[in-house]
């Protein structure tokens, strides 16, 4: 039987989806639900987003008199003709520099009330920075790489530009770093990369995710799964850690119900105690219930003190969020309080009747218990890893991957030494990411003169059998011994 196709991912936007305006390349990125009275404020003028709807993603739009007004394949700017004043540049900045410029504020003829006058008879932004050129004494003595800085400097102002993106794993972490990395734990674009490709992220995966970054790390798995297997997120404590990052993804319904949520302490009490879930008879899934008293007395002494430890930082997170998403308005996520329902050009429900983060089945539970999770990622900066993931291993199949991502290098060196000293993993492997961005123009590609130096650290390494391996070593003593007596 042939598998299931994948899902469609969509190519236009439509009334209640999220979307990700790029303002003027770059210099301002904003997440937005595109319902009827969404409206974006671009300079001193609010525009309604309707005219996003029905179009496709990686649009261009104007800000016009009537509001966003999609720019025509004419008016945007081509890569042939950038090449072309980049050919013709590098002959006439033989003859001319900026040495002779003075910037004394004399060079622009056009004052202050003029452009307000042109923009009270309905002159457009490209007409206002026409004038300006036209208007200004330095223009025709700048090298060509001046001067088109200088128009993209007036555009900016005057004819800002809005680019339609569609929300995927990389727009959302690249928006987050550049706005707010303390929500994410400061992880790059290429850290999370590494994490998925690490922990051998794949279709028809069971993955096991401590996700302690608002979700950003579920999202992504559950992107890449397309919507087969299923995606664990477990916590300490009783309080769920938050994923409403998770609504930025637009996920299908089929994709949402395959997020839960389960507490680590339930996990590891279900497999002290058996192949039984911890779930009531007669209830039903995606109920919520109390987790049962761990039997087993070792297992409840090292879960205690974590749970105890977790419910004060999970308060303490908690707190910081929300002060964080107050102090951080520039991430512009409009309709925070909505409920994760998107609808489609045809009406029919993308994520409507289910919301991520639900319990998961007691058949599902029983199949983790004696199969164990395909693959472990865990995300938790703010959080000692190395007190939890000796409890986290045992769930996974063996060999099985796992990619532990953390802001310093010291905690994931001591949680290395206790996997090798305790020989439950092999393929230990501490990596440091590293990016640097290039700019790519004609004549002027070369490295971005500032770049992020950090972007954390991650453990990678495979689950072993322990005591597999331990008979076996005892096995080869045992045969080396009795050769040596029958020798002697």
């Amino acid at each position: 039987m042939d598998p299931p196709p994948p899902p469609a991912i969509p190519r236009e936007a439509w009334e209640g989806c999220s979307v990700l305006l790029d303002i003027n390349d770059g210099d301002r990125l904003a997440f937005f639900r595109l319902t009827p009275a969404a409206t974006v404020k671009i300079g001193n003028k609010t525009c309604s987003l309707q005219p996003l709807v029905g179009r496709p993603f990686g649009s261009l739009f104007s800000v016009g008199a009537d509001g966003l007004v999609p720019c025509a394949a004419a008016d945007a700017p081509s890569r042939d003709d950038s090449m072309q004043d980049g050919a013709d540049g590098q002959v006439q900045d033989e003859t001319r520099d900026n040495r002779s410029l003075v910037d004394n504020n004399t060079a622009q003829n056009l004052s202050s009330d003029d452009i307000e006058a042109m923009k009270r008879d309905g002159a457009t932004g490209d007409e206002i920075v026409e004038a300006l050129i036209a208007n200004s004494s330095t223009f025709g003595k700048k090298t060509v790489f001046s001067q088109e800085k200088y128009k993209l400097k007036k555009q900016k102002k005057y004819a800002p530009k809005v680019l339609l993106r569609r929300p995927s794993t990389r727009s959302i972490c690249e928006t987050y770093f550049k706005k707010s990395p303390a929500r994410i734990g400061f992880m790059r674009v290429d850290t999370l990369s590494l994490l998925l490709s690490m922990a051998n992220i794949g279709p028809y995966s069971d993955v096991l995710v401590v996700d302690m970054v608002g979700g950003l790390i579920v999202g992504a798995v559950a992107e890449r799964l397309g919507g087969t297997g299923y995606v664990c997120s477990t916590y300490l404590g009783t309080v769920p850690s938050s994923i409403d990052i998770i609504r930025m993804y637009n996920l299908s319904s089929d994709m949402v119900s395959r997020i839960v949520q389960v507490p680590l302490s339930e996990l590891c009490s279900m497999q002290s105690s058996g192949n039984t879930p911890l779930v009531l008879n007669g209830s039903t899934e995606g109920e919520v219930v109390e987790p049962v008293v761990v039997q087993d007395e070792d297992a409840q002494a090292s879960l205690a003190q974590a749970v105890d430890t977790a419910d004060e930082k999970a308060q303490l997170s908690t707190e910081q969020t929300t002060d964080m998403e107050v102090s951080k308005p520039s991430l512009d996520v409009q309709d925070e309080n909505s409920s994760f329902e998107c609808k489609g050009g045809d009406g029919d429900s993308i994520a409507s009747k289910s919301k991520p983060g639900k319990a998961p089945s007691p058949e599902k539970m029983k199949y983790w218990n004696e199969h164990g999770f395909s693959s472990l990622i865990v995300a938790a900066p703010g959080h000692e890893v190395e007190s939890f993931v000796a409890d986290l291993l045992p769930l996974l199949s063996y060999s099985a991957p796992f990619a532990i991502y953390h802001q310093y290098l010291e905690p994931l060196a001591k949680c290395m030494h206790t996997l090798q000293v305790s020989k439950r993993a092999i393929g230990l492997q501490l990596s440091e990411p590293w990016l640097r961005e290039y700019q790519v123009l004609p004549s002027r590609t070369h490295p971005h003169m500032q770049m992020n130096a950090f972007g954390g650290y991650i453990l990678s390494g495979i689950r072993i059998q322990r005591e597999q391996t331990e008979i076996s070593m005892l096995t080869m003593d045992n045969i080396e011994y009795k050769d040596m007596s029958i020798a002697d």
